[in-house]
């Protein structure tokens, strides 16, 4: 694929997880001047005018449109409307300006809470519209899914090329540690971290420790995005992620030794394990010649020596 000079760099949601590590990804590429980072401080991208704005403002070639309404599963269940709404109306915005703007290139990413809740592992891109998403984050799922209908309909009808990629269970730096609304990664980093500065002794998990899954360092998706934004030219989407199993047991014992926890971890085999393999197939990225290769144990180390410099919570989005 070959698009025209990239003159300018638009990355919404650049204040989010994901945007934080890729701000300096794309200033590294394109220069500082060249990447234009926004967030909901800048523009409500809910409000078409200001949408039209933003992009009349800074008149890019490429947009990376990480901007979303995203939330932990109770805000899921409890607000599901909304979910669905803001994503819905985000995504049409975005694409409908973008293309009436002349933009050469988007980068639409969505989330693996997409593929089907039955979906069987290593889960392809192919089974992407095979079933329907877990009921619990469904208004959520469904409208990022429909970022994929957009990227083929803005392509056929006004010529705008979309990459869409699928990253897995992102975990890094610049986490949301809340212990409230967090992924497992930073919640079990959070607990562990947190018992070794209380001497506490034990720590009680639910389920059995079986469930696999697939986590994929933050930093490792950020750095695929030149690629998609300069040589991937096709509206298939493409999973972004590790392809290897990691049991929730050995997650758990992984970040307990690493936080210096030495108590006991206490497995309550009474409650739920839900989900018991969730893996990516990453065949499509590793034929790109792409890999998300920093290794867990590495991923997770730089995650807690940031999260433990910056509990007082003096960095920017640790959220506690």
């Amino acid at each position: 694929m070959t698009i025209p000079a990239i003159r300018k760099v638009l990355l919404t949601g650049a204040t989010g997880f994901l945007g934080r590590h890729t701000v300096p990804v794309l200033r590294a590429r394109y220069g500082a001047d060249a990447v234009v980072a926004v967030s909901s401080k800048d523009y409500d991208l809910m409000d078409p005018v200001q949408v039209r704005r933003m992009f009349e403002d800074h008149k890019p070639d490429v947009v990376v449109h990480y901007a979303a309404y995203s939330g932990g599963i109770g805000a899921n269940r409890t607000y599901p409307a909304d979910f669905y709404y803001r994503n819905t109306i985000l995504t049409a915005l975005v694409f409908e300006a973008a293309a009436r703007a002349g933009v050469a290139k988007m980068v639409y990413p969505m989330g693996g809470c997409s593929y089907p809740a039955k979906a069987a592992s290593p889960i392809g891109e192919s089974q992407l519209w095979c079933g329907y998403p877990q009921t619990e984050s469904a208004g959520y799922s469904t409208a990022k899914m429909m970022g994929t209908v957009a990227a083929q309909a803005y392509r056929a009808q006004h010529g705008m090329r979309t990459s869409v990629i699928i990253p897995g269970n992102m975990y890094g730096e610049f986490d949301n540690f809340h212990p409230l609304d967090s992924h497992v990664v930073p919640a079990m980093i959070r607990r562990y971290y947190e018992a070794g500065l209380t001497a506490q002794r034990t720590i009680e998990m639910w389920g059995t420790g079986a469930p696999q899954r697939d986590f994929v360092y933050a930093a490792d998706v950020a750095a695929t995005i030149p690629y998609f934004i300069e040589s991937y030219d096709d509206d298939l989407p493409v999973n972004i992620s590790t392809g290897t199993t990691t049991p929730i047991r050995t997650l758990a014992e992984t970040i307990a030794r690493l936080v210096g926890f030495a108590g006991e971890i206490v497995w309550d085999t009474a409650k739920p394990d839900g989900q018991m393999v969730k893996i990516f197939d990453t065949t499509r990225l590793s034929g790109l010649g792409l890999a998300c290769s920093t290794p867990l144990e590495e991923g997770l180390r730089r995650t807690i020596a940031w999260f433990a410099a910056n509990y007082a919570g003096r960095a920017d989005g640790l959220r506690l």
